[in-house]
């Protein structure tokens, strides 16, 4: 580690200042703290955004959930309202890391940093969320650039994340055994406007599979699925698995969810 400022401001305007001037938010720290000890990240200042009341919690508002960025894992998980609402996102938020990471990490930091095997994306990107900053609002698709990029803007802030209840959802997650990430994740949605499926941990970034989508609008069902092609070539290949590997789970893993939001 090395000498830096920390603040800790009490309130959202306190903080959009700090970061304004160019100080580094710190959500849960799963990601910047390890960033921070191997000296990849060296800022002058972060901004400890725990205290900051406006960003947690979960609300309902009409057909939609609203989460705030600093609202942690554990409570995604155990929310009676996310439970009841979006089951599937509930489930997600509980497979995240180990009970500790899931005791700090927090859904607005996983987001801004866009890890490509993680998980909250694909639920964000299947959804259909909104991504609510201290400046605009933010729809999933345009939200998402690739390996660690957003449409964030220097010095902005995620506040919260909207997510539209859908009919149906569900979450499946092969995981990496060491590090607890998405070796392949699929999130499923059967909303009104048709199905969306969105994949973390097989490529560059989540994206949206358009063959699955069309499929799984025709018939919500396990069986949809098993005639569409993934093509290997939108897959990473490492010392984990093949880009074919990944590319037969990502058909496992949207058959598996779908099952799961029909209730099996």
């Amino acid at each position: 580690m090395y000498a830096f400022t920390l603040e800790q401001p009490q309130t959202l305007s306190d903080a959009k200042r700090l970061v304004g001037a160019g100080a580094q938010a710190l959500a849960g720290g799963q990601t910047l703290i390890a960033s921070l000890k191997q000296r990849l990240a060296q800022p002058g200042a972060l901004v400890d955004l725990r205290a900051v009341p406006e960003l947690r919690g979960v609300r309902r508002e009409g057909n939609a959930l609203v989460i705030g960025a600093m609202t942690r894992h554990e409570e995604v998980a155990g929310h009676a309202d996310v439970k009841a609402s979006i089951p599937g996102l509930a489930a997600l938020a509980g497979q995240i890391g180990d009970r500790q990471v899931r005791a700090m990490g927090t859904m607005g930091g996983s987001v801004a940093n866009n890890d490509p095997a993680a998980c909250y994306p694909s639920a964000v990107l299947a959804l259909g969320a909104t991504i609510v900053t201290d400046r605009r609002e933010i729809a999933a698709d345009a939200f998402f650039q690739g390996m660690y990029a957003t449409a964030l803007e220097p010095g902005e802030l995620i506040t919260a994340i909207r997510f539209p209840i859908p009919k149906k959802a569900a979450y499946a997650k092969f995981r990496q055994p060491a590090s607890r990430f998405a070796l392949v994740g699929v999130f499923v949605a059967q909303t009104d406007a048709g199905a969306r499926v969105a994949v973390t941990g097989a490529g560059n970034g989540v994206f949206r599979h358009a063959g699955l989508e069309a499929a799984l609008s025709k018939s919500f069902t396990p069986e949809a699925v098993a005639g569409v092609t993934v093509d290997a070539g939108e897959c990473n290949g490492d010392l984990h698995a093949s880009a074919e590997y990944r590319a037969h789970l990502v058909r496992v893993q949207t058959q598996r969810a779908v099952a799961m939001a029909n209730g099996h």
